[in-house]
């Protein structure tokens, strides 16, 4: 299905972010106490950021640990807006938690990984914000499904917000990664290549569950042309209630925007680096159909070996050929400098095609 365009307003145009990048969205993981946030919020002005977070309610997969100081924390989100001037934000997760935002003023809300895979809460959210003004951001399902992902877009969309954006936290997986969610940067991109409007916030401290990572993700978000950063940051890590190991003092934040991460421009007036760039495009664009001619030669011999497994009563699969065939392209693929992982995705895909035509050559035999 073709994907509509979203009715967006410009980040830029929202009020609380100002160029150039990144835009940086900051504060604890969790609003504790109000000396706690208080002391935080003040680090966090002193050192530029404009937009405070903290969470008012923690989704949590087990009964008794810290779920949020819930309304309370949302007086203290007041002083923080009256005291230094910082606009506010925290994660919704209900109608209830809509309600509770705008009646004490909260300025930006965001959907988290649990809320966004499932449609009925977005929807009720969605409800819940019809006529109004407030922007949100919405994480990706904890489960690496783009639909799902655009999904809760539209549907806040068509309930009028307009002032709309994403932020890429990684996926839950069960494979052993350095990261605490695995990023799948391919999927980011995709939903980037989609939707080019779409202002696009990287969230490092959940990426990585550890603030050693903080900066390569931040870079790598930047890199790629992202806009901005929601980075987790606490007056007393070691002492936080939730996810110490992945919270930045703000003097360790304003170290790493100002001193560490180098921002990309997005494009160059320069002649030399558009007759340079257009060059090599040109080349990409000579290799991806030479590489399109050469898949479309594979598929017909893939067919041919179709009959020829009809006409024998053969099965199409033959598991022993096909991990014997990937070794050998890893094994290749090293001399090009074509990691692992690239060259199962790649070539995965392509024996899934060759065996989806070969199962229709077969199928019409019956």
């Amino acid at each position: 299905m073709a994907e509509k365009n979203l009715d967006i307003i410009p980040l830029y145009e929202w009020g609380m972010f100002t160029e150039p990048k990144p835009s940086v969205v900051a504060g604890p993981c969790s609003a504790e106490t109000e000396e706690q946030v208080m002391e935080t919020a003040k680090g966090l002005k002193d050192m530029g950021i404009n937009v405070f977070r903290a969470g008012i309610w923690k989704p949590r997969t087990h009964p008794g640990c810290f779920e949020g100081i819930g309304v309370e924390g949302l007086k203290w989100f007041q002083r923080v807006k009256k005291e230094y001037g910082l606009k506010v934000s925290t994660e919704v997760a209900s109608e209830k938690h809509v309600y509770e935002c705008l009646k004490y003023g909260v300025d930006l809300l965001w959907l988290g990984a649990r809320t966004t895979a499932n449609p009925f809460l977005v929807q009720e959210i969605a409800d819940a914000l019809k006529g109004t003004d407030i922007p949100v951001l919405v994480k990706n399902p904890v489960n690496a499904d783009l639909d799902l992902w655009i999904g809760a877009l539209e549907r806040l969309n068509r309930a009028g917000v307009k002032k709309l954006g994403v932020i890429h936290r990684g996926f839950s997986t069960f494979d052993k990664i350095k990261y605490r969610n695995d990023p799948q940067w391919q999927i980011a991109i995709e939903l980037r290549s989609r939707y080019p409007e779409l202002p696009f916030f990287v969230d490092p401290s959940h990426m990585g569950g550890n603030k050693d990572y903080i900066h390569e993700i931040s870079q790598r978000s930047l890199d790629l042309g992202f806009e901005g950063l929601m980075i987790e940051s606490h007056c007393n890590p070691s002492a936080a209630w939730s996810d110490a190991k992945q919270q930045l003092v703000p003097e360790e934040l304003s170290d790493l925007l100002y001193n560490k991460l180098i921002v990309r421009d997005v494009d160059s007036d320069s002649p030399e680096w558009k007759e340079n760039i257009d060059q090599l495009r040109a080349k990409i664009d000579v290799i991806d159909e030479n590489l399109l001619y050469a898949l479309g030669s594979r598929m017909k011999i893939s067919r041919q070996i179709g009959e020829y497994k009809r006409d024998n009563n053969i099965a199409i699969i033959q598991a022993s050929r096909w991990d014997s065939l990937l070794c050998k392209v890893v094994e290749k693929g090293k001399e090009y400098g074509l990691t692992e992982n690239f060259l199962n995705d790649v070539f995965n895909a392509i024996h899934e095609a060759s065996v989806e035509i070969q199962n229709e050559i077969i199928s019409k035999q019956k």
